[in-house]
């Protein structure tokens, strides 16, 4: 569902609440309300799906490259430590 379709469902169930001696107002009523749920959306930080979900697959890439660093840092951290040997702190 898009962000347009759910902000006209919103602001058409608004005017549904609106008491019947007003039912004239009803299109003016939803159309204000569209523009004012459209206005306070557009002032929150907010990103896309699509954004969201570029950026989740960038995350995912960048842990896997920090766990493989880690490996790789355990791995030749035990081969400098000599059997005998203790790390120099």
């Amino acid at each position: 569902m898009t962000v347009i379709r759910s902000i006209d469902e919103l602001a058409s169930r608004l005017a549904d609440l609106v008491p019947p001696g007003l039912r004239e107002a009803r299109e003016d009523l939803t159309s204000n309300f569209r523009a004012v749920l459209a206005g306070g959306l557009r002032q929150l930080d907010l990103v896309t799906r699509e954004e969201f979900d570029v950026q989740r697959c960038v995350l995912l890439r960048t842990r896997e490259k920090l766990e493989a660093l880690e490996r790789q840092v355990a791995t030749l951290e035990a081969a400098l430590l000599a059997p005998g040997q203790t790390a120099r702190h």
